[in-house]
């Protein structure tokens, strides 16, 4: 998102509005992961980096099976997992999203094609729409080895079905994962006019219900 959290004046807002990139938001067309994690029992978590996590946040909020998302850090340590460090791009730090899910009503390899299909741009490398630096990047940090198989499978999978005009930058990577800050929290929900929210996940969110419909809640 754009280093700043206080409203954005109407010219700034004009500006994030005249790239044409939000209003261009739709689900892309790619096929299902052929290999998915098992099951199993109990709640399990999936962490995505993608770009603002905003954004991410409020599209897998809104997947039927997701519990809980948190809005976070990964790829650093605990020390600089703030996001006044984080915004210096020093930190080694990604905007990352910790999603819990319910593995009996969605899929790990469904949560990917949604993160591949519309959650982000997997071809932009450190960046996303307005966003650039390294804390952009886009990174999937699997939480169990089963997850990276999948997640590398996936990948494997859409370069050779040329899924996109362009390579897949989506780097699988290790590290913990850190809650942001509590601001950061459910931000697109507690900020619906802000002018980054109404520009750019506003119609992400839209393209997600549209393209994945029997998904959505």
């Amino acid at each position: 998102m754009l280093k700043i959290l206080l409203p954005i004046a109407g010219a700034a807002a004009a500006v994030l509005a005249s790239t044409g990139f939000a209003e261009a938001e739709r689900a892309v067309p790619i096929p299902a992961a052929k290999a998915d994690v098992p099951a199993g029992a109990g709640m399990q978590t999936a962490v995505f980096a993608g770009g603002c996590f905003w954004g991410m946040e409020a599209v897998f909020a809104r997947v039927k099976g997701v519990t809980g998302v948190t809005a976070g850090y990964a790829g650093g340590t605990a020390a600089t997992a703030t996001y006044d460090q984080v915004s210096t791009e020093t930190t080694r730090h990604a905007e990352a999203i910790r999603i819990t899910y319910d593995p009996a009503k969605v899929s790990y390899a469904t949560l990917l094609r949604v993160y591949f299909s519309i959650a982000h741009d997997p071809t932009q490398v450190n960046r996303q729409g307005p966003d650039s630096g390294t804390s952009y990047r886009s990174a999937i940090f699997p939480q169990t080895p089963e997850q990276a198989r999948v997640a590398a499978a996936y990948i494997r999978q859409l370069g050779a079905a040329h899924a996109f005009p362009r390579a897949i930058a989506t780097r699988i990577e290790r590290g913990a994962f850190f809650p942001a800050e509590a601001y950061h929290q459910d931000f697109f929900d507690r900020n619906p006019t802000h002018p980054y929210i109404v520009t750019w996940d506003k119609p992400k969110v839209a393209a997600f219900r549209a393209g994945f419909p029997k998904l959505a809640v």
